[in-house]
């Protein structure tokens, strides 16, 4: 592999891993009642209660619809739809369950589709898979309810489909999780994202929603390109372009899963743990961090003064495995986009660091202690990140 092809594979393919953009503008708005938390809130606006605050969201499945789409016109399967509604509700609520709120959420789901490429019962599925997710995550005692949403057909805005989400929920204010409380001396415990919960039919690759525009184009082959143009921009140099040597029905080595699946797997959602966990620990848990866009690096926002070190990290899944071996990414760029093989981390008192591992364990779910925090090594004392591992250390901020 040319050693050019591994220099920012990401924004090649016309996407950010950082979004800085986007930060250049909303970092100076107004942060709400809580600056430091991971998600905006606000004042109660719905009630107009003053010891209560209102919390907004909205995220989705982002380019792993397209996968689903390939999926469905190969196989003419129509349920694999019901994963991508499940990752657009989990892309929400698991970035509310990060400021404390899991419960009394209430959901509204926006799909543009292309109706030529896009039918009726690829709809259909659509909307029984967020059914089915909304039942499960009530098996689990967590109230997520359906608010209606909408449908645009949109034929000149995308060629297959885009499938979006946004929740709301007021919650008290003293229930909030806020990291502005995460500084140096705490334990980080990651929470593995692949595997197979107890709540789950399924076995997890771990690749959650970010970084399938570039696992995408890094694992399928030119078949996609020569067969689909209708699933990628027609700017991007065709050397980003599906470039791989893979088939999605073909095994995913070292796993039980083909390509496909592995790419497909739905989004695991924390919140059965995380309620749990804060049910218990709310006192010793000072921070959660859901590691979506950014991968490994989105603790850098988090905190005031802190070095978060990382150096017991989960070996990387195979899927994640297989990207950069194909690929020849960089580790500093698979750490920045991809989960790397947990993706929810807890920042704790050191005491209670095994307490929430074993919790974790109840519901199958694979944890340990990944790293610490400790103060700023920067003359300005900004927040940097430094990642161990075997055989090099990386360093981010």
């Amino acid at each position: 592999m040319p050693s050019s092809l591994s220099q920012n594979r990401y924004n090649q393919r016309g996407v950010s891993s950082d979004k800085s953009e986007v930060h250049k503008v909303v970092d100076h708005m107004d942060r709400g009642l809580f600056p430091g938390a991971f998600c905006k809130v606000t004042e109660d606006l719905l009630t107009n209660h003053p010891e209560y605050c209102n919390v907004i969201h909205s995220d989705g499945a982002g380019t792993k619809s397209v996968l689903a789409y390939l999926w469905y016109r190969e196989t003419g399967d129509p349920s694999v739809f019901h994963g991508i509604a499940q990752d657009s509700i989990v892309m929400n609520l698991d970035d509310l369950a990060c400021v404390g709120v899991w419960d009394r959420v209430v959901l509204s789901s926006t799909v543009n589709r292309n109706a030529r490429n896009f039918p009726g019962e690829a709809l259909a599925a659509l909307i029984e898979g967020t059914e089915a997710f909304l039942q499960t995550l009530s098996d689990q005692g967590i109230n997520v309810k359906s608010g209606g949403g909408e449908t645009a057909d949109v034929g000149d805005l995308t060629g297959t489909v885009a499938v979006d989400s946004c929740a709301v929920a007021v919650s008290p204010r003293d229930r909030i999780i806020d990291n502005a409380r995460i500084g140096p001396g705490l334990s980080i415990v990651g929470l593995a994202s692949f595997g197979q919960a107890s709540y789950e039919t399924f076995e997890n690759s771990g690749v959650g929603s970010n970084g399938l525009t570039s696992a995408r184009h890094e694992l399928l082959c030119s078949h996609y390109r020569e067969n689909y143009p209708e699933t990628f921009d027609p700017q991007t140099d065709p050397q980003y372009l599906y470039c791989g040597p893979h088939r999605m029905a073909d095994p995913l080595p070292e796993s039980p899963l083909s390509v496909g699946e592995a790419l497909l797997s739905p989004t695991r959602t924390y919140l059965p743990v995380v309620k749990k966990i804060m049910e218990e620990w709310k006192g010793e848990v000072l921070g959660l961090v859901h590691c979506s866009g950014g991968g490994q690096t989105k603790c850098m926002r988090f905190g005031a003064g802190v070095h978060h070190l990382k150096d017991n990290l989960f070996a990387p899944p195979p899927l994640f495995r297989e990207i950069q071996r194909v690929s020849g990414t960089t580790d500093e760029e698979m750490h920045q986009v991809y989960n790397m093989g947990h993706r929810l981390e807890a920042y704790c008192k050191p005491q209670v660091a095994e307490d929430l591992i074993g919790l974790a364990g109840q519901f199958g779910i694979d944890a340990r202690i990944i790293g610490r925090t400790e103060s700023s090594e920067r003359k300005d004392g900004a927040n940097h990140l430094t990642i161990r591992l075997p055989n090099k250390t990386l360093s981010y901020g």
